[in-house]
């Protein structure tokens, strides 16, 4: 019945549809083969083909409801009445850890599930005993659907091939860590193809870690207590294994290393040793010159969104997925605050400004102030009415106090019609005069040329 589906214009919205409509009908023998195998019990008479055939027409109708009602994937469906439902009669291959064989220290079997226990957990046994329960023409075709994932596979694998032509997939084999690796490599195409790949269990996501180039940028405030796009952060790097540094001759062993994983600190890690290389040159090229030259804000937020995207795309490629780069405390807490402005240190605007701010005008402000001095533009978005322009102001009151009375100006440019509005806005809420309008309707021609 799990083959079956709902017709295309039948199924969930935004969901994988099956094309397939209908249940396939039971046929004739499958049918008879059905009431002959019924055990001898009360009410056994009533089994008859017409009733079997009656339920598997109810059992449809009845996934069907139930399938509708979810609006979920068939297979999230199923996975929520059965975690193992699609287990039972598949082929696995499980790599395991033997660390008391220093020559092959991988243990590699496959199996094929029977079925499941009664708490729910599936049965394996190994691929070789198949031969034997499939043995003789009647069970060819259960042998050949068992086999079929593994040959298809197969066709993309070259080890596999090698391996089924030999016969050695239906025995338990000792791998050294090359052809682990192999494994390791191939398991989106043996997934693909139908086969359950089952890895040790330490290893989490079913991959185990990767050696990383770690980056930090901007630990401490910028130099001389400068701010803005242009001021000069910090830039170190590290490589890391689950979040620990490891040593210079630790990571000189892991560049050394040709054959995927290595033992390092008791465990195995997956090694690319190319591309970690050129991770590593690459990053140590970046601290190099943030070392002489600094590191801009804009660099920065650049590298932490991975925008630095070098001319050679291929090798940005080979090295995205053994890097990262981290804001530093300073970097991240002013991240945080570009983020959420609510969290930002109270600014002492009551002194500059004439009337008081609410809760919301206020945390308007700071955050302007932030990306003011950050030297970063904003768009401050509040509905029509609530205090833009108080806001603005508040912050331009707040930079001229600030700068300690040097000499310094912001340019505000308004629409005209606008211009007596901003004039009276800053003369109500302004403590001091401090608008020029430069513009024709206010000032004669000669004196806004001069």
């Amino acid at each position: 019945m799990l083959g079956a589906g709902l017709a295309d214009d039948e199924a969930p919205r935004g969901r994988a549809r099956v094309t397939e409509i209908g249940v396939p009908a039971l046929g004739t023998d499958a049918v008879e083969a059905l009431v002959a195998s019924s055990p001898l019990m009360a009410g056994a008479e009533t089994l008859t083909t017409e009733r079997i055939v009656a339920m598997w027409g109810e059992l449809d109708a009845a996934f069907r409801v139930a399938f509708r009602a979810e609006n979920v994937a068939l297979d999230e469906f199923l996975h929520h009445r059965n975690p193992a439902w699609n287990v039972v009669g598949r082929v696995h291959f499980h790599l395991a850890e033997n660390r008391k064989d220093a020559l092959a220290p991988f243990a590699f079997l496959a199996t094929y599930t029977t079925r499941l226990a009664a708490h729910g957990k599936p049965q394996h046994v190994p691929l070789g005993q198949a031969l034997s329960e499939f043995s003789g023409v009647a069970h060819r075709d259960q042998l050949l659907a068992l086999l079929v994932p593994v040959q298809r596979a197969a066709a993309d694998c070259a080890w596999l091939q090698a391996m089924v032509d030999g016969g050695d997939i239906f025995h338990p084999l000792r791998w050294t860590p090359v052809e682990a690796r192999r494994l390791l490599a191939d398991v989106p195409r043996l997934e693909a193809a139908g086969v359950v790949v089952r890895m040790p269990a330490g290893w989490a996501l079913g991959r185990p870690p990767r050696p990383k180039v770690s980056a930090r940028v901007g630990d401490d405030a910028p130099g001389g207590g400068g701010v803005g796009v242009a001021a000069l952060l910090d830039f170190h790097v590290d490589v890391t294994l689950e979040g620990e540094r490891l040593t210079k001759a630790e990571i000189a062993a892991l560049l050394r290393e040709t054959s995927g994983l290595a033992l390092l600190r008791g465990r195995w890690v997956e090694v690319d040793r190319e591309r970690l290389g050129l991770t590593l040159t690459r990053m140590r090229e970046i601290e190099r010159l943030a070392a002489e030259n600094g590191l801009t804000f804009a660099e920065a937020t650049r590298l932490l969104a991975r925008a630095d995207v070098p001319e050679d795309e291929s090798a940005d490629d080979k090295t995205r997925d053994w890097a990262e780069v981290v804001a530093g405390g300073w970097l991240a807490e002013t991240l945080k605050g570009l983020r959420g402005p609510e969290g930002l240190s109270a600014l002492d605007v009551g002194r500059d400004v004439k009337g008081k701010l609410r809760p919301y005008q206020e945390v308007g402000v700071r955050w302007l102030h932030l990306l003011s001095r950050l030297g970063l533009g904003a768009c401050l978005a509040d509905d029509m009415g609530l205090g833009k322009t108080l806001q603005l102001i508040a912050l331009l009151c707040l930079r001229r106090r600030e700068r300690g009375g040097k000499a310094s100006a912001s340019l505000l440019v308004a629409p005209a019609s606008l211009l007596s509005n901003w004039t009276a806005e800053l003369d109500k809420f302004a403590p001091t005069p401090m608008a020029f309008v430069a513009h024709a309707s206010a000032v004669p021609a000669a004196e806004l040329a001069a």
